[in-house]
């Protein structure tokens, strides 16, 4: 694991931040090109297969293309979606332009927007035309549904279709988002839909009114303009958020930075411990993910993990270093590094705070065997289950100063036989799968499981 690596949540939120003004990778390049130039057949599609409802007028046109140029540059960050408000734009356009041509002008307004982001720097030149195309894809669905049923125009009996064509859309997004950012990031694409449905409540409250502003811009179109203070009361609020994660990144660092100096300072005072503590680490993030936990888990396995043995820095170096198995008493001082781990991170305070009951609970057994609690079953926190399988199962393919490795097959076979008393069968069976994958093996041979282990 890299030092200067940011936590799962904040790594993903910088990923987001970064990719525009990053060139493209091969894979992002082909996911940008096919989903733009499919945009581009099934907008011509809709232009040339379906008769439009109403005339085509220049100036509402133009008028329609820079609002939604400027909407679309309004954004709420999360993670790697990004809220922007098109509906409120992109909906009266539907029922108040020529329906089969709207998809087109979306597109010509995402093109000048992303032209601007370019001459300011914002984005890299090389995404600058089928990005915008893509990024267009949520308006054919509900221009697909309105003109199926006929309803071009804006009109209360045809409500039951707007909330049809809202659906069409939020689903078309969703599925285009997820496998877009998964070709660019290689996230699943199950984790990143779960992403977009969460940015994405406001769209839901945003698209009634986007629905009466079409109904009441009928017969005054120029009254459409009426959104543009509730687009920009919405930048403002976006610009606050962009203002507060960046205040929460910045804090996040500060922690991890904390978190590994002190890795460091273990690293020093017994370097074994602090070579397996990293291995755990990999592994446990490993088994996280696996098991498809929570952000919030998954950074808490991973600082857990990395900071689950700091309490041995108060633990004597005679009983650290002792060339074989420790005495009642001596065993008895060392279970205390789990306690006194918790008290260093409560000393720092914040988020290393709650990693401090990961790391308390790090060697508490499933049945309630261990210690120092005696905390069984899901009392034990996740994140100390995932950690406590990941520590073992280290420590038993490691070499230590009085005994050799032990085989990955006996290890896999005893973590096996311990899954319902020691370890969570559920951490167990994401263990296994991990470990038993030919990636990990390969990995595991090249390395040789040459690292030595601690008690």
């Amino acid at each position: 694991m890299s030092k200067d690596a940011p936590n799962s949540i904040a790594r993903r939120i910088e990923q987001g931040r970064a990719r525009p003004r990053a060139s493209f990778d091969a894979g992002e390049r082909l996911g940008e090109t096919l989903f733009g130039l499919a945009f581009l057949v099934a907008a011509l599609a809709l232009a040339f297969l379906f008769e439009p409802t109403r005339a085509f007028s220049l100036p509402l046109a133009a008028l329609f293309v820079v609002m939604l140029a400027g909407v679309s540059r309004v954004g709420f960050a999360y993670l790697e979606a990004t809220l922007v408000p098109v509906e409120l734009v992109a909906f009266p356009m539907l029922l108040l332009l020529p329906t089969p041509i709207v998809p087109l002008l979306v597109a010509l307004a995402y093109l000048l927007s992303q032209a601007l982001s370019v001459v300011l720097g914002q984005r890299s030149i090389n995404r600058l035309v089928f990005p915008p195309l893509a990024d267009s894809w949520f308006v054919i669905g509900p221009a697909t549904v309105l003109l199926a049923f006929g309803a071009q125009l804006p009109a209360w009996h045809w409500l039951p279709v707007y909330g049809l064509a809202f659906l069409a859309h939020a689903a078309i997004d969703c599925v285009t988002f997820a496998l877009r950012t998964r070709l660019a990031t290689g996230t699943p694409a199950r984790e990143l839909a779960a992403a977009y449905v969460r940015a994405n409540k406001v769209a839901t409250l945003l698209w009634p009114i986007a629905v009466l502003t079409a109904i009441a811009a009928d017969t005054a179109p120029v009254t459409v303009a009426l959104v543009l203070p509730l687009v920009a009361l919405l930048n403002v609020f976006a610009r606050e958020r962009d203002a507060r994660i960046e205040q929460t990144l910045e804090l996040g660092r500060s922690y991890r930075g904390t978190a590994l100096l002190l890795t460091d300072l273990l690293e020093d005072d017994d370097e074994y411990t602090g070579h397996h503590t990293h291995d755990v680490v990999e592994l446990s993030v490993s088994v996280a993910e696996r098991m498809g936990v929570s952000e919030e888990v998954r950074s808490e396995t991973e600082l857990g993990a990395l900071l689950h043995d700091i309490g041995k820095i108060a633990i004597p170096d005679s009983i650290i270093n002792k060339p074989g198995k420790l005495d009642a008493d001596e065993w008895a001082i060392m279970k205390t590094h789990t306690i006194e781990g918790q008290k260093m991170l409560d000393r720092v305070g914040g988020m290393l705070s709650s990693v401090g009951v990961v790391v308390r609970a790090s060697h508490e057994r499933y049945d309630g065997g261990g210690y120092p609690d005696g905390l069984a079953g899901e009392a034990i926190p996740l994140a100390a289950r995932i950690v406590a399988v990941c520590d073992s199962f280290n420590a038993m393919t490691t070499t230590r100063s009085y005994r050799k490795a032990m085989p990955v097959a006996d290890a896999v076979a005893e973590v096996r036989r311990c899954s319902g008393t020691q370890f969570d069968p559920a951490v167990v069976e994401a263990l296994l799968a991990v470990v038993e994958a030919p990636e990990w093996v390969l990995t595991v041979r090249e390395t040789k499981m040459s690292v030595p282990a601690p008690l």
